[in-house]
């Protein structure tokens, strides 16, 4: 029998309302079967939904999240971790270690601090980065026009989702993209590029097309920066912190703050509730 549970939809990654990237959160869902869940997330029709359960060990866990899409579930995604945390305080989750919440998700448990400025912040799961054969980088390089110099390096970029990721010339090239996804619709894939020093006030422009649903363009994408931020910082691309704004293409202002310490990596970026109230399942 349905019945009333609580429920945010929240704008991850900007500060701005309207300007992220959205995500509903049902922040009671004990009782729910797997299809349920599957169903009310192809309702929602947002990239993600998330539902919030008791962690399986409460000792190590605050809550547990399963993260889905319109027609499938991932084991992590960025910005339904910060925006699930988020929902989770809103609502009054109370974590055990002060200003510290441990997230259990498909890929294992997810550290979340809050910054003195509020802002939240993962800590990035483990990186595997695996090299791109040359024939996929010149299949890239023939469908979106561009010439083999203006891919600096490529990388697989793999966090639980696998993305492919470049690194291209310029963040004005990556804004003029215009990816044919006929020709390129076995990947998730994304782009990063360079503003000139003191020309912007972010460090990249970013853009990625996550394929698994349909030829979109994702307004902002926390596993993906989180892969870029792992990579672009150990091969020395950018420096341990720096902001990447996302979205710019779309009309969006995705903000995403990147901070390396010691061997973590950390993934921040603002929070508003836009709709709070219940939703009955």
């Amino acid at each position: 029998m349905a019945r009333e549970r609580p429920f945010r939809q929240v704008d991850v990654f900007s500060a701005e309302a309207c300007k992220g990237n959205a995500l509903a959160v049902v922040v009671d869902a004990e009782g729910l079967t797997d299809a349920e869940m599957q169903r009310f997330a192809a309702w929602t029709n947002l990239a993600e939904t998330t539902f919030l359960l008791p962690p399986t060990d409460p000792s190590a866990a605050d809550y547990k999240v399963r993260i889905f899409t319109t027609n499938s579930e991932l084991p992590f995604a960025g910005h339904p971790t910060l925006g699930s945390c988020f929902a989770w305080l809103d609502t009054g989750g109370m974590p055990r270690v002060a200003g510290r919440v441990v997230q259990e998700c498909g890929v294992g448990l997810v550290e979340i601090q809050a910054g003195h400025d509020g802002r939240l912040a993962f800590a990035a799961p483990p990186l595997t980065l695996r090299t791109v054969d040359e024939a996929v980088v010149s299949q890239f390089v023939a469908s979106l026009g561009l010439q083999r110099e203006d891919v600096l390096a490529a990388s697989w970029l793999v966090n639980g989702p696998a993305w492919l990721g470049f690194l291209l010339r310029d963040a004005e090239l990556v804004l003029g993209l215009k990816p044919n996804y006929s020709e390129l619709r076995e990947y998730d894939f994304g782009f990063a590029g360079a503003w000139p020093s003191g020309s912007h006030e972010c460090a990249f422009e970013v853009r990625a097309f996550p394929y698994r649903e349909g030829p979109i363009e994702d307004p902002v994408t926390g596993s993906f920066q989180a892969g870029l931020g792992g990579w672009l910082t150990a091969i020395g691309a950018a420096p341990d912190e720096y902001v990447a704004a996302q979205g710019t293409a779309l009309g969006r202002a995705g903000r995403v703050y990147i901070a390396k310490r010691g061997e973590r990596l950390w993934v921040g970026g603002d929070c508003t509730t836009l709709i709070s109230g219940t939703v009955s399942l």
